[in-house]
This record gives C-alpha cells, structure tokens and sequence, in this order.
C-alpha cells in the first residue's frame, strides 16, 4: 500500500548493516561525549546526601561543571571527589587522657580558721535594742 493515496508504491530495498545506526557508530569511542550526572546521581554515587553536595560545588570546594546554571559532575569530577577525600590509613588512635588537676589549678577555698567571738557581739546587759 503507498504512503499516500495519490503516489505510487515504492520498491523498498531491505536495511544492510551500514544503514543501521549502532551506538558506536553515532559517537564513536574516540569522539564520545563525557558523561555528566546531575547532582543526584552523583550523590548517589558517592553515598552521600545531595544537599551536602550541592553546597561544596557552589562553595568551589569539589571539582563541578556548570552548565548555564545547571550543575553536573563528570566521571572524572566523581573521582577527583574520591580521591581527594581519601585519607591515609594511620594506626590505632591514642585515647585522649583528661589533664592532671593538681592543687595548685584549684581556686583557694573558703577561710576554715575559728577566731573568738567579737566583744560587741552581745550586749551584757541582757536586753536587746531591738525593739519589739
């Protein structure tokens, strides 16, 4: 049956593989385009949350690329992000002793002498002033 109604029906000649497009031939492995993750799937890969993500592209603290305004991070921004994270392995970590408190550190505590009585703390006479 023709395409349309008024055209004749053409002969169709079968596909060959030269006709077909392969991923491979499109973009060929020399020519291919980077691959860019949008800020999730980079934070997904990296098991971490994307919020924190965000905040150290836009701080310039991790390698990014800014599409207009659109953040992405190539595969080669992913494994700058590891490598740089990676820390060398050290041995066991000494536990943190509290400092000593010697006597001296301490504030001077309350006076503990007894001294006598004040003469003038009682009247002898044994009536109070206070009037009541």
């Amino acid at each position: 049956m023709p395409f349309h109604p008024h055209q004749a029906s053409r002969g169709r000649r079968p596909r060959t593989e030269s006709d077909q497009h392969t991923p491979e031939r499109i973009n060929p492995p020399e020519t291919a385009t980077p691959v860019l993750y949008t800020p999730a799937e980079a934070a997904e890969l990296l098991k971490v949350r994307e919020p924190w993500l965000r905040k150290k592209a836009a701080a310039r603290q991790v390698p990014c690329t800014f599409l207009g305004k659109h953040l992405r991070f190539s595969t080669a921004d992913v494994a700058a992000i590891i490598t740089a994270a990676a820390q060398p392995p050290v041995g066991r970590r000494l536990r943190r002793r509290a400092p000593a408190v010697r006597d001296r550190d301490l504030p001077p505590g309350p006076s503990q002498s007894v001294h006598p009585p004040d003469t003038d703390d009682h009247i002898r006479e044994g009536s109070s002033p206070w009037p009541g």
